[in-house]
């Protein structure tokens, strides 16, 4: 990439946190088109982003472009219509469109994350259903939060009850990311003591409480759901999880935050940039705090992406050590977020506090990685522990 700099002259500058073709962690080769196509996509999301941050509108046609594309179904078995998708282009994909709009980056992962469950996790008849569902262009959502429960989102409180054909919950869940479009949900409850999962249908026992007015992600729209006397039918509960099983919302999570990350970076850049010294002619970037401060995080951006990176590639092995490796990775990508979002706050000063400017969209933004779950609390506790071997 080439840039004319202040005086006239054009300056070569890398591509950021751009990787070797022949890296372990990159997407394989018969798989490389799913990025293009996320890139092609990602120039159009991100024209939207800003007024979708400004209405909290589900981003709807970005998704409905993404189920299109064919990107829903790529992640299914091939047994159930799927492309077996690897979780290093899964990851890739994830990245991109988050980078463009980290609410569709978020309500996909999801949607995502969840139909996986319900196809894995459910007998033969279950699983059919819901890919052709999600085939139809369906969507689905996760509802395991409990109000009550912080961040342990997969132990639940609440007890569903023994009814005919299933069980009976009462009780709500929080921020179920595009609950509103949903026509399928995850949900969790307690059976006979034990957490269980089940695939919900939305039906007339399930609302909505419109509460959501968040600072970031505010296009997900991540609304508590109530559940009152909803039937969580026998013939939809989910077998536990097998061995070597991974999910891809939990080693999706830190792409989510790297897409932000890049793009506030992206912001920062451009107004290094653009922005011209009255006293002395020279742009921003010619300052040497903006070139040292924005050279420690392209490189811890870059360590972040590929710690997050590593855990898809254990994920695709089926390595036991996946989960410790997300957390590692989650943990590192939410603070690094953060943290590059506040550098182009400081860079973009004045200007970059401004609602018009997306320096400042992004910082909101940021904030949200770190407080899903796993909260980068939790993630500290779990990789904390294990370090000091502490039981």
């Amino acid at each position: 990439m080439t840039v004319v700099g202040d005086s006239g002259t054009a300056d070569t500058v890398p591509p950021p946190l751009a990787l070797p073709a022949s890296s372990p962690f990159g997407p394989p080769e018969h798989e490389r088109g799913w990025v293009a196509v996320a890139t092609e996509m990602a120039a159009v999301f991100a024209q939207r982003a800003a007024d979708l941050d400004e209405t909290a509108e589900l981003p709807a046609e970005n998704l409905r472009q993404l189920h299109e594309t064919g990107l829903d179904i790529a992640m299914l078995p091939a047994a159930h219509g799927g492309e077996d998708m690897s979780f290093r282009t899964f990851g890739q994909v994830l990245r991109i469109v988050s980078r463009a709009c980290p609410s569709t980056g978020c309500l996909w992962l999801m949607h995502i994350g969840a139909v996986t469950g319900l196809v894995t996790r459910g007998d033969a008849d279950t699983a059919r259903y819901y890919a052709a569902e999600l085939a139809a262009g369906k969507r689905f959502a996760n509802a395991l939060s409990e109000p009550t429960s912080g961040n342990m989102f997969l132990v639940p409180l609440q007890a569903a009850v023994p009814v005919e054909g299933g069980f009976r919950l009462d009780g709500a869940k929080r921020f179920v990311s595009g609950c509103e479009a949903a026509d399928h949900f995850l949900v969790n409850a307690l059976v006979d003591g034990v957490p269980t999962f089940f695939g919900v249908e939305r039906d007339d026992t399930i609302g909505f409480v419109p509460i959501w007015d968040t600072v970031g992600m505010r296009a997900t729209r991540s609304q508590l759901v109530s559940f009152d006397g909803t039937v969580l039918r026998a013939d939809r509960r989910c077998q536990p999880p097998a061995a070597g099983e991974t999910n891809p919302i939990a080693v999706g999570l830190a792409f989510l935050s790297i897409g932000v990350a890049e793009a506030a970076f992206d912001a920062l850049v451009d107004h290094a940039r653009s922005r011209v010294i009255p006293s002395t002619g020279a742009s921003l970037s010619h300052m040497q705090w903006v070139q040292f401060d924005a050279a420690e995080m392209h490189v811890r951006l870059q360590a972040a992406t590929l710690l997050a990176e590593r855990s898809l590639w254990l994920a695709d092995l089926g390595s036991p050590d996946t989960y410790t490796a997300a957390f590692e990775a989650k943990l590192f990508a939410n603070q690094v977020a953060k943290d590059v979002a506040e550098l182009g706050v400081r860079v973009g000063g004045a200007s970059g506090y401004l609602r018009t400017s997306p320096i400042q969209r992004h910082f909101r933004d940021a904030q949200a990685g770190a407080l899903m779950a796993y909260s980068v609390e939790v993630c500290r506790d779990v990789v904390g522990k294990r370090v000091l071997g502490v039981g």
